[in-house]
């Protein structure tokens, strides 16, 4: 048992320190990506759970790749999570957000579309009250269209980004991708 004064450290394992199975994602990573990146390295510390992440971040949904990105950035932006929203930025990017639209879609003021402030309003209301929201919040996300159906992949994807976001939160491996402003 560690006491309080002593640190359980985290380093970002190698390929050659995961298992063969891990191994193999790494390797799929490294060819598809160019990195592994070192959250998704430091999953691989335990011998299921980076195919477990995976297959849940990569499971079918309801929802579009912009969709899913407002989830990652304002859940990992009410987290504070000093790895994930430089990598959702990084994403987001590639889907055609702006440099201005990402930090309107972390704070959950979205000047840009009214569907995606009422799902980032609605995301940041769940992620800060721990599943609850008002009924005006709740209100404004299904009259913006979005369904019952969709409701359940929201709470899907904030799951997975409070798994990322926490064992960040509480590893503290390096960020391996470029910084972004703080707000």
């Amino acid at each position: 048992m560690t006491t309080a004064t002593e640190k359980v450290t985290f380093e970002v394992p190698t390929r050659e320190q995961v298992s063969p199975n891990n191994q193999a994602i790494f390797d799929h990573m490294q060819s598809a990506f160019g990195m592994v990146p070192n959250l998704y390295a430091t999953f691989a510390l335990n011998e299921t759970a980076l195919a477990d992440y995976l297959a849940l971040q990569n499971r079918k949904n309801t929802l579009s790749a912009k969709e899913r990105e407002i989830i990652n950035l304002v859940v990992s932006q009410v987290n504070d999570c000093k790895y994930c929203v430089p990598a959702h930025t990084a994403v987001s990017k590639m889907h055609g957000f702006t440099d201005e639209q990402i930090l309107e879609i972390r704070t959950a003021q979205v000047t840009f579309d009214a569907r995606f402030d009422a799902l980032a309003k609605f995301v940041k209301e769940i992620a800060i009250n721990r599943g609850r929201t008002s009924e005006n919040t709740a209100e404004t996300l299904f009259k913006s269209g979005y369904t019952k159906a969709n409701v359940i992949d929201i709470m899907m994807i904030i799951g997975d980004k409070i798994i990322s976001n926490y064992l960040h939160n509480f590893t503290q491996i390096p960020v391996d991708w470029p910084s972004v402003p703080q707000i």
